[in-house]
C-alpha cells in the first residue's frame, strides 16, 4: 500500500488539512445561526451542519480526485513510480483508494463535529421530536459514498485528460446532471412531460439510466425531519453506489492502461 501512504502525505503536505480545519471553523457559528429559527432550531442547525459537511466533501471530491492522477502525469511522476512493480491500475486504484481514505476520516471528523453542535443546540432547544441519530449518520454516511462515486468519475477523466479542466469540469457536471436526473425524469413521466416530443423524452430517460442517480443518495429530509428510513431501500442504494463506483474504476483503469504518457 506504498501509493496510497504516499498519497495520504501528499495530501498533509499540500496543507489540505489545514484548508479542512479552517473550514471546520464555521460550525462555531452554526448555534447562533440556528437560533433565528424561532421554532425549529434544532432542526436548522441539522441542516446546516449536514450541508456544510456535504459541500466540503464535495469539495474535497471533486478538487482532489481530479488533480491528484493529472498532477502525478503533468510532472513526470509516474515516470518512476510505474518503473517500480506496480501496474498502472494498481497505481490508479490506490491513487483512489488514499484519496478516499483522506475523504473518509475527514467525513468522520465533521460528522463528529456536526453531532456535537447539533446535541449542543438541541439541549439548549429541546425539539418537538428527538433527534434521529441513526438517520444523521446514514446521511453523512451516504454523502460519502456518494463523493467515493464522484471521486471515481474524477480518476476517469484524469485518465484520459491531460489538463485539469476536464476532471473538475467534468465531475462538476456528472454531480449537475446526476442531482437533477430524478426530478427530469419525474417532469418526463409527468401528464406534461408527455407533451414533450418523443425523442426528448426518450433521451431522458436514456440519460436517466445512464448517468448516476445522486439524489438516492441524499438523506438529509429524513435525518432533519426523523423520519423513518427503509432498509431495503437503503441497501439498494448502496449496492448500487458501490457497483457504480466499481465499474466506473474499472473503466478507468481500462483506459490509463493503454494511454500514451511519453
Amino acid at each position: 500500500m506504498t501509493i496510497v501512504a504516499v498519497t495520504l502525505k501528499g495530501l498533509l503536505r499540500d496543507r489540505v488539512l489545514h484548508g479542512i480545519l479552517f473550514a471546520s471553523l464555521v460550525f462555531l457559528a452554526i448555534p447562533a445561526l440556528s437560533t433565528l429559527s424561532m421554532r425549529q432550531v434544532t432542526e436548522l442547525s441539522l441542516t446546516l451542519c449536514l450541508s456544510l459537511v456535504s459541500f466540503i466533501l464535495l469539495v474535497l471530491a471533486v478538487f482532489l480526485g481530479g488533480v491528484s492522477l493529472w498532477r502525478d502525469v503533468e510532472r513526470r511522476y509516474t515516470h518512476s513510480v510505474l518503473t517500480l512493480p506496480h501496474g498502472r491500475t494498481r497505481y490508479l486504484l490506490e491513487r483512489f483508494a488514499g484519496t478516499a481514505l483522506f475523504l473518509l476520516g475527514t467525513a468522520v471528523f465533521l460528522g463528529i463535529l456536526s453531532i456535537l453542535v447539533v446535541s449542543l443546540v438541541a439541549s439548549n432547544y429541546p425539539p418537538d421530536r428527538p433527534v434521529a441519530w441513526l438517520a444523521v449518520v446514514a446521511a453523512l454516511g451516504f454523502d460519502v459514498l456518494k463523493c467515493l462515486l464522484l471521486i471515481a468519475f474524477a480518476v476517469l477523466f484524469s485518465s484520459v485528460s491531460t489538463s485539469f479542466f476536464l476532471p473538475v469540469f467534468g465531475t462538476i457536471a456528472v454531480y449537475l446532471v446526476g442531482g437533477a436526473s430524478q426530478q427530469a425524469y419525474d417532469y418526463v413521466l409527468s401528464p406534461v412531460g408527455q407533451t414533450l416530443p418523443p425523442l426528448v423524452r426518450a433521451a431522458a430517460k436514456v440519460l436517466y439510466y445512464v448517468v448516476p442517480n445522486l439524489a438516492a443518495f441524499d438523506l438529509k429530509v429524513n435525518a432533519i425531519y426523523a423520519l423513518p428510513l427503509d432498509p431495503g431501500a437503503l441497501a439498494l442504494t448502496f449496492g448500487y453506489g458501490v457497483l457504480y463506483t466499481a465499474f466506473v474504476l474499472i473503466v478507468a483503469a481500462a483506459v490509463y492502461s493503454r494511454r500514451e504518457l511519453g
